[in-house]
């Protein structure tokens, strides 16, 4: 088989990422315990608030406990203290302290993968945190390069092939995430491997758009050692 390059995604990829999110935020609505508006509703709130700020300071748990804490400021019904913002913070600061929760099939299919192929970890998020759960992770072995970035864009995608010297007929892009895995690396050349995940965060889904490269749809992770 040939040699390609395959770059990996790592959050709700890899490991379980967005049902901590998700829990924070329960977390936070049950504090907020606002009269008149549902979860949903409040939920749309710290979206809007959530994709503004995400241009300007990123992403990770430390920037989601500063959204959360945003949105209890314009939507509380109470005065708001700063014990109460210290709460909310509390809500995001623990998903950190969370257990890793690998995916099954995750590290022997990483293993049978590095075998054969050149692995790269592609991740955004802060950069510490990001290296953190890596780290927590061990997965990082099996990947001869990681780059963190701020987004993943197709401008992203382009300066990771020319830094790491890929041909992109033979790079493909594998992930859960059509807003950041599979429709900026298709854009950009790539071929792309959409791995679906049932919690997936609301902001990063979107319909798939047709690009230059191919694209695979699996049910499952460990599903690629069927086709690479």
């Amino acid at each position: 088989m040939m040699r390609r390059f395959l770059i990996v995604d790592a959050d709700d990829t890899l490991w379980e990422n967005n049902i901590y999110f998700e829990r924070a935020f329960e977390e936070f609505v049950e504090f907020l315990a606002h009269s008149a508006m549902t979860p949903v509703e409040v939920r749309a709130v710290l979206d809007e608030i959530e994709e503004a700020n995400a241009k300007i300071h990123g992403y990770g748990s430390l920037n989601f406990a500063r959204n959360m804490q945003q949105c209890y400021q314009h939507l509380s019904e109470r005065e708001v203290r700063e014990a109460d913002l210290a709460t909310v913070m509390g809500f995001a600061q623990r998903i950190l302290e969370r257990p890793m929760e690998v995916i099954e099939g995750v590290p022997e299919t990483l293993e049978y993968l590095a075998l054969r192929h050149d692995l790269t970890l592609f991740t955004k998020g802060h950069p510490e945190e990001q290296k953190l759960k890596i780290d927590r992770s061990g997965l990082g072995v099996f990947f001869g390069h990681t780059a963190v970035v701020k987004e993943k864009d197709a401008a992203a995608y382009r300066a990771l092939m020319e830094e790491r010297g890929m041909d992109p007929e033979r790079a493909w892009m594998i992930g859960n995430s059509p807003k950041s895995d599979i429709n900026p690396a298709l854009e950009a050349g790539l071929n792309a491997v959409f791995i679906p995940h049932a919690h997936t965060w609301v902001l990063e889904k979107q319909e798939i758009q047709p690009g230059n490269g191919r694209l695979l749809i699996l049910e499952r992770f460990a599903d690629l050692r069927q086709h690479f």
